[in-house]
């Protein structure tokens, strides 16, 4: 059963839309998927049903600038004016709390995907107490001075031309590189997937492949930059189990090598519970590859694994019907 819904963004002045697949009968487990960057939660929706069929209850939302979530007069990309990491991250929480109201006694997990891995992993450093499980996915690390010379350069443009200009010259920063290890490909997004019916249809989309605003783009390296802070990871609940999940062909992932740098940051922030899996040949929409069905056999048997291990009343520390006591 498929139900959409909205509510209202942190930002003060805009509806996020949000959709939820809930099983036939009782369900499982609660799974809220962060979705990537230029894209929208829909996307989601045969992985979704695939869950839902299962018993799991599956929910998301468009983040701003995403989707069916865009402010009047704002632009594709476009976040929000002030704190927008921090109006994301509350727009994740939001959704959380209402669902986890509606099912307090069902285990909750989220995944996050691509610009969504960022923003779980700065939502598991503030909001720790009542998640079950995180799946990190295409997922990435840039070196911190490549960040913040992206970021002088940003709020640079940023003065000279607004914030929701679309610069060309940041889109082709952060994505030019992207499909250099693809032989012959057939267009600029064959970094996506293997699957090129998937690939073309991203391509087809109005809802995808847009170019963010400055403000997108300042947004998004401000979530990666704060992930080298140390500090703020070591304050990530501990005893969360946490799998990491990635193409070996990804980009986003330095092909496995930044991936594999994430998850060490992980263990030296002192979290017990962190496994991780490549996947030979696959790029950067795990989901949406020539393989999926097993990626989506994989996710729900670890999802399932959670369930079966922790009785509701056990998992890491009390409800969430607070806010946290440090922001």
């Amino acid at each position: 059963k498929k139900r959409e819904f909205d509510y209202p963004s942190a930002d003060g002045k805009t509806r996020v839309h949000a959709v939820e697949w809930r099983p036939d009968g009782d369900p499982a487990c609660i799974l809220q998927i962060i979705h990537g960057m230029a894209e929208y939660v829909d996307r989601y929706d045969p992985f979704a049903s695939y869950l839902a069929e299962r018993g799991v209850l599956v929910t998301g939302h468009d983040h701003l600038g995403h989707g069916m979530s865009v402010g009047e007069d704002h632009p594709y990309g476009y976040f929000c004016h002030a704190n927008a990491p921090d109006v994301l991250m509350e727009d994740v929480h939001t959704l959380r709390m209402y669902q986890q109201k509606r099912g307090p006694e069902l285990p909750y997990l989220m995944l996050g995907h691509s610009m969504g891995s960022f923003i779980l992993r700065n939502y598991l450093c503030r909001y720790k107490e009542g998640l079950a499980g995180a799946l990190i996915m295409g997922t990435g690390m840039q070196p911190k001075r490549l960040l913040d010379l992206s970021l002088a350069l940003v709020r640079i443009l940023s003065i000279l031309q607004g914030e929701k200009h679309k610069s060309g010259l940041v889109n082709a920063l952060a994505f030019g590189s992207y499909d250099r290890k693809i032989p012959y490909p057939s267009s600029p997004m064959d970094w996506l997937s293997r699957d090129k019916k998937e690939v073309e249809k991203y391509i087809a989309d109005p809802l995808c492949g847009f170019t963010f605003t400055l403000n997108g783009f300042q947004t998004l390296f401000t979530l990666i930059r704060r992930l080298h802070d140390t500090e703020r990871l070591e304050g990530m609940p501990k005893q969360l189990p946490v799998r990491f999940l990635s193409g070996e062909m990804d980009p986003v992932g330095d092909y496995g090598k930044a991936v594999r740098q994430v998850y060490d940051s992980f263990l030296a922030a002192g979290m017990k519970n962190v496994s991780m899996k490549l996947y030979e040949n696959d790029r950067h929409e795990l989901i949406n590859e020539a393989d999926r069905k097993e990626v989506w056999i994989d996710l729900y048997e670890w999802i399932m694994t959670i369930v079966r291990e922790g009785d509701s009343s056990e998992r890491n520390g009390e409800r969430i019907e607070k806010r946290p006591e440090h922001q």
